[in-house]
């Protein structure tokens, strides 16, 4: 991405959630850029900060709740500092998202025509004659194939994929500069989740949008991601280009998570890799050392930075901490 100037830049950003009236960080001095044409893919376990980041992102929390700190810098602004009346007129234009479950993200009592057509009486001056056009184009575009009468339906109507390709669509309706896809594919079969993919990337392609796409699926990574940033414990712990990642991966972590991927030739009897442990709750973190190594034991304590940095390694691959020289070079290690 060198040369490129970036569409979103995270800087230092902390969002912790309020536990008893302490806050606890499930994003923590998380850094990253996003750049036109690229999707960026966030991965990791189930509770390490992927999510958070992307809603966090979004403006989706409640400042009662939640302390955001950091800066996101978009279109020459701290989103951080917006006010709500200003991130409104942001989210679902110029930064659009996919989420996880559409049957729980859409409206049960609202025609789909409807839901799409919303984001558009926000952003746009349409005429309602326009909006339901734009609508009907939309549904058609994202490969809906009676766009007319799903239009008319409601969500219970529709399949897990027809309702993944609405919120598509709406997510879209405003062409955004950047679209955040939080778990796509989840629940949804493997022909569906290959077309749902081909789906957002041609899409994409037409918009030059930069995309965020969080996931715990390698497989869909190593297949439509450019860059890489592996989160463990509300840190990334591992960046670089996917390429890389995959045929040169350093930290413990991401490759005890490769090590996990069922491999084509294995041998009948042999034993799937289990990352032993599980992610530490935002109340017990490690306080100092690398937030991998209570599952790593078999690593010496020193090998561990008492407040580990992510280290430029190579050419755009950065890493935290520097535990990763004494795992990837023990060719005794139980995880290879």
């Amino acid at each position: 991405m060198e040369g490129k100037k970036a569409l979103c830049e995270i800087k230092n950003l902390h969002t912790g959630f309020r536990i008893r009236d302490e806050y606890f960080d499930a994003v923590d001095n998380v850094s990253i850029n996003l750049y036109p044409d690229e999707v960026l893919a966030i991965v990791g376990e189930s509770g390490c900060g992927k999510s958070t980041l992307a809603t966090t992102i979004m403006g989706l929390h409640d400042s009662n709740y939640t302390k955001v700190s950091g800066e996101i810098l978009f279109d020459d602004k701290n989103l951080i500092d917006l006010g709500e009346e200003e991130y409104n007129a942001i989210r679902g234009g110029q930064i659009g998202m996919i989420f996880q479950d559409p049957l729980s993200a859409l409206n049960p009592l609202q025609r789909i025509g409807e839901q799409i057509e919303e984001a558009l009486i926000y952003h746009t001056k349409f005429s309602a004659e326009e909006r339901k056009k734009r609508a009907i184009e939309l549904l058609a575009k994202v490969g809906i194939d009676n766009p007319e009468r799903t239009y008319r339906q409601f969500p219970h109507e529709l399949s897990g994929g027809m309702r993944q390709r609405v919120m598509i669509a709406i997510a879209l309706s405003c062409k955004p500069k950047i679209l955040i896809a939080d778990e796509p594919t989840t629940a949804l079969d493997v022909t569906i989740q290959a077309q749902i993919l081909d789906l957002i990337l041609d899409l994409q392609e037409e918009m030059k949008a930069g995309i965020i796409l969080i996931t715990h699926d390698l497989g869909v990574v190593a297949q439509v991601a450019d860059r890489v940033a592996v989160m463990y414990a509300g840190e990334i712990v591992e960046l670089s280009e996917n390429e890389e990642l995959f045929e040169n991966p350093l930290h413990p972590y991401t490759r005890s998570l490769l090590n996990s991927i069922p491999q084509m030739d294995a041998k009948e009897g042999d034993d799937l890799h289990v990352i032993e442990g599980m992610v530490p709750s935002l109340k017990n973190l490690p306080r100092k050392g690398c937030r991998f190594s209570p599952r790593i034991p078999h690593i010496k304590e020193s090998a561990h930075e008492e407040n580990p940095i992510l280290h430029e390694v190579s050419k755009g691959h950065y890493v935290r901490c520097t535990c990763w020289k004494d795992f990837y070079f023990n060719e005794e290690d139980s995880t290879k």
